[in-house]
């Protein structure tokens, strides 16, 4: 007997992220879009955990999209190897703790 298969993936390997869906990864960028922006709108950065590179070209999608819609560039800066930093002109420069 011949089964059709639809939305089967194969799994990733034990202990690697599971990829998202086309509709799970469409959510998530206009979840950060909104929050992320929120942030950056009343203080003009954010500080957001990124410890893959879909995580890091995620961000970095984000905020071109902000950038685009508030016509004014959005930077992003690796802070470290787990976190990116995005924020307007002007708030380049680390906080003073």
């Amino acid at each position: 007997m011949i089964r059709d298969l639809y939305n089967v993936r194969v799994r990733p390997a034990e202990g690697d992220p599971t990829p998202l869906t086309e509709d799970e990864e469409r959510r998530a960028r206009i979840t950060l879009f909104n929050e992320l922006g929120t942030v950056i709108a009343e203080r003009g950065w954010v500080r957001f955990p990124a410890h893959s590179p879909e995580e890091r070209r995620r961000l970095v999608d984000v905020a071109h999209r902000l950038g685009a819609y508030w016509g004014r560039p959005v930077h992003v800066e690796a802070e470290d190897s787990c976190a990116l930093r995005l924020h307007l002109d002007g708030y380049g420069a680390l906080p003073s703790a």
